[in-house]
């Protein structure tokens, strides 16, 4: 997994992406899970109700905007928070609403 954490200034498209990663239900529970341990993608499967293509599109927007990331095991994948995280979403809310 990758543990580098990337702390320079997003750009608007960037930030354009986590809100949008942040706009569904099922990622923010994704993010809730993710929130305590590293999960494996079986996990999601048992308790979302999403049909198995639909829960591999939500991992992968989640992904593609930085919020998590994944180690594959076997037929497997692991998924945790990606370091950055915290930050990512932080910066990406507009000045005025960061505290």
């Amino acid at each position: 997994m990758d543990t580098s954490i990337n702390l320079e200034p997003l750009t608007i498209e960037d930030r354009a992406e986590i809100l949008k990663a942040l706009s569904d239900a099922n990622r923010i529970e994704i993010l809730d899970m993710l929130s305590s341990e590293t999960r494996c993608n079986c996990h999601f499967q048992e308790h979302l109700d999403l049909a198995a293509n639909l829960l591999s599109y939500h991992l992968r927007i989640l992904r593609d905007a930085g919020l998590i990331v994944g180690t594959k095991r076997g037929r497997w994948v692991d998924y945790a928070l990606s370091i950055d995280a915290p930050h990512r979403i932080a910066a990406s809310l507009p000045q005025g609403l960061r505290s």
